[in-house]
């Protein structure tokens, strides 16, 4: 499930960020491509805000043919991400050995090595909810009043996405959470708050989300390479 139903206006432009062109694809269609080359047989959902299902269908349409080949279901976004999800998984029926690697569309450099160590996580290793991480390189500081105190960097990790759940504790995490979804910024807080474990994967430090103006450059700069593409 790739969410991009967010209004995306910090990173600049004239439209929502995921639905800006890196290298002339849409910024959210770069983690379809990866999930379906890491498995043609996943089943991918692309969680959009319904005021935007216009412009998508418009981007959709001049897509090169075979992208248009992989098959997408797309579903109305919510008002904050639990939310988002639970309009996305709304429509998987049953609950038992059933997966879900919740991604960030605004996260185009995701790989399929990458989805690959998450879904090993979570089907392989038994898991209920896997979240890759990667050092945090920058040092730390901890706000306390008015002034800050040093932190040791190993003890934090930074968090990306995908996250993957097993489907029913996650649905469950949901009704628990009921009327608060707004106050969980990842599925990992929402499905910890609920009394689940949550187990680590290693990320990748290229997975960058865009996030500002700037996010653009480095990530079309990465996808260059990756595709082997030359630098202007």
């Amino acid at each position: 499930m790739i969410l991009a139903g967010g209004s995306g206006l910090r990173a600049g432009g004239e439209m929502p960020k995921q639905f800006r062109l890196l290298l002339g694809i849409p910024l959210l269609w770069w983690s379809v491509r990866a999930f379906h080359e890491e498995d043609p047989a996943t089943h991918i959902t692309l969680v959009i805000h319904p005021g935007y299902r216009a412009l998508w269908q418009h981007l959709w349409s001049e897509l090169p043919d075979a992208d248009r080949q992989i098959p997408v279901r797309i579903v109305d976004g919510g008002a904050d991400r639990p939310s988002s999800v639970a309009n996305g998984i709304s429509g998987i029926e049953g609950d038992v050995g059933i997966y879900v690697a919740i991604h960030d569309g605004a996260r185009p450099l995701v790989s399929p090595d990458m989805i690959r160590r998450g879904w090993d996580s979570i089907i392989r290793k038994g898991r209920v909810c896997c979240v890759p991480c990667v050092p945090v390189t920058d040092s730390l500081r901890r706000l306390m009043g008015d002034g800050s105190v040093a932190v040791k960097r190993s003890d934090f990790v930074a968090v990306q996405t995908p996250q993957l759940v097993t489907i029913y504790p996650y649905r469950m995490a949901l009704q628990k959470a009921r009327g608060k979804l707004g106050s969980y910024t990842d599925d990992a807080s929402l499905m910890e708050a609920a009394g689940f474990g949550i187990n680590l994967y290693d990320g990748d430090p290229e997975n960058i989300k865009v996030t500002n103006p700037a996010d653009f450059a480095v990530a079309e700069a990465l996808l260059r390479r990756s595709c082997g593409i030359p630098c202007r």
